[in-house]
């Protein structure tokens, strides 16, 4: 081990590739900044330059690219409401709030610092497990898969700061709209309606957009004229207090371990390990009520679940050649274009790429460092910028965003129709955050679900008898036998009350 953190460290920092990993980190970092232009465009736009670089060195380019938007995507997301990525959805619940409430620099930093650790903790994670979490990853069949998300959807439900049932209602609505476009088991068109653009199903960067950002700035639209975001801060306000950092520790902490764990699982890996972190902080929390208004653990855990599972999305990439993800298979063909097959071999045949590459995690993480918190200040201004000029640059962010994704106009209207739907779904007490969770896992979940009954030729039963499908169904049984006690346990007194 320590050889080989040594070849990684005499690879990551030599001076070529040193300049490749800044490159990558710089790039991401602006482009994680601008909604809708994630990471998945951004390599898409950068893969023809690495065809004439060292494959190395194209690698690590192409990495801190893809965990440079990750990290400059909380920017916007705390500041503006505008979630560039489905993982960065939930960061939006308490972040938003925290920044109207002055406490915009304080979001950001502990957002980039539990960015920092999760990182580090799926780096270890990396290091000194992949071999056993790639074994781990073999157990997950269809059954496995479809139970962990019904699970997830149910867990998403506690993401609400109203009622449970509008919770559930909310993830509900997500899996109708995640049912829109063609079957992929039969490649029928469904609820399409006579438009062929929904054959290809809603941009999931549209229903974010939409929810999150036009949805607020049709709330928020009275305001034009009367002043900015937030009023003068004060410097103090600016600041993350000591008792901040203490309630962030085990947030972190527990988000970065929820990552690392379900970052290896081909799908939504980073997004449902955002939404997982964020339902169990609110779980464990002695003041739930707090989330939702701005309370930091929302931020810190998230955040950290969010880094540290696109750290060990690698792991299956490199150590078996399967991708987890549009944004893995980029990575998978940069690879073979430079004649590199991944697989268990990798490790053996090319040791110092993948030592390297590891390494350059850590250095291109304290890049961002350096080059985000001097600007935290910067960022932080955007909020004292009037309303009357803010809002229409949000809605021209987010149509260029929009329409960057596809190249497609269509997506533009789309989003702009979505926002009135999320306007008027908030209006009545509904949340963006399990509609967008269960528009992202549903098409996954209805896949996995008709492939395991296919293999057990109809046998529902398929779910309970595998052992880790199973105990993923029977924590479901017994959350939502959990959630009816409590409800029947303090009916009595509300009727009182009401009484």
């Amino acid at each position: 081990m320590i050889d080989n953190l040594w070849l990684g460290l005499t690879t990551a920092f030599h001076i070529n590739n040193l300049m490749y990993a800044f490159v990558g980190v710089l790039l991401g970092n602006l482009i994680g900044v601008l909604p809708g232009i994630g990471a998945l465009a951004a390599i898409s736009m950068l893969l023809p330059v690495t065809y004439g670089l060292d494959p190395t060195g194209a690698l690590l380019m192409l990495a801190g690219l893809y965990y440079g938007t990750s990290f400059g995507g909380a920017t916007t997301s705390i500041l503006l409401n505008l979630p560039g990525t489905a993982s960065h959805a939930v960061v939006c619940v308490d972040g938003n709030p925290m920044a109207r409430q002055g406490r915009g620099a304080a979001a950001i930093f502990i957002a980039m610092i539990a960015s920092f650790l999760g990182v580090c903790v799926g780096i270890v994670m990396m290091m000194f497990f992949s071999p056993l979490l790639t074994e781990a990853a073999f157990l997950f069949g269809p059954a496995e898969y479809f139970a962990l998300m019904v699970m997830g959807l149910l867990a998403a439900s506690a993401l609400t700061s109203g009622s449970p049932l509008k919770g559930i209602a909310s993830v509900v609505i997500g899996l109708i709209l995640g049912v829109v476009g063609t079957d992929v088991n039969s490649g029928v068109a469904r609820f399409d309606f006579g438009i062929p653009e929904l054959q290809d199903g809603i941009s999931l960067v549209a229903l974010a957009m939409g929810l999150f950002g036009v949805s607020d700035v049709l709330a928020n639209a009275g305001r034009l004229g009367k002043g900015s975001m937030v009023a003068k801060v004060k410097g103090s306000a600016m600041r993350v207090t000591k008792s901040e950092m203490r309630q962030s520790a085990g947030p972190i902490a527990r988000g970065s371990l929820i990552g690392s764990m379900l970052g290896i699982l081909p799908g939504a890996g980073g997004t449902m390990a955002s939404f997982m972190s964020y339902a169990m902080e609110k779980k464990v929390s002695k003041t739930p009520e707090r989330f939702g208004h701005g309370a930091i653990e929302g931020v810190a855990g998230p955040e950290a679940a969010n880094s540290s599972a696109a750290i060990t999305a690698f792991i299956p990439t490199l150590t078996l050649g399967i991708p987890g993800d549009a944004v893995m298979a980029l990575m998978l063909g940069a690879l073979m274009i430079h004649n590199i097959t991944p697989g268990p071999q990798m490790m053996v045949e090319h040791p110092a790429m993948f030592w390297g590459l590891l390494i350059s995690f850590w250095i291109g993480n304290i890049m961002l460092l350096i080059l985000n918190i001097p600007l935290i200040g910067m960022w932080v201004k955007l909020l004292s910028v009037p309303y009357r000029l803010i809002y229409p640059t949000v809605l021209f962010l987010i149509a260029i965003g929009v329409y960057s994704a596809n190249n497609n106009l269509f997506d533009v209207g789309m989003v702009l129709a979505l926002g009135v739907f999320g306007y008027v779904l908030a209006s009545v007490g509904f949340q963006p955050a399990p509609l967008l969770l269960g528009f992202v896992l549903g098409p996954m979940m209805e896949e996995n679900f008709r492939r395991a009954l296919l293999l057990a030729r109809g046998d529902a039963f398929v779910f309970f008898q595998r052992p880790l499908s199973g105990t993923f169904m029977a924590v479901t049984i017994l959350m939502l036998v959990m959630v009816a006690y409590k409800r029947l346990r303090h009916k009595p007194l509300v009727e009182v009350a009401a009484s």
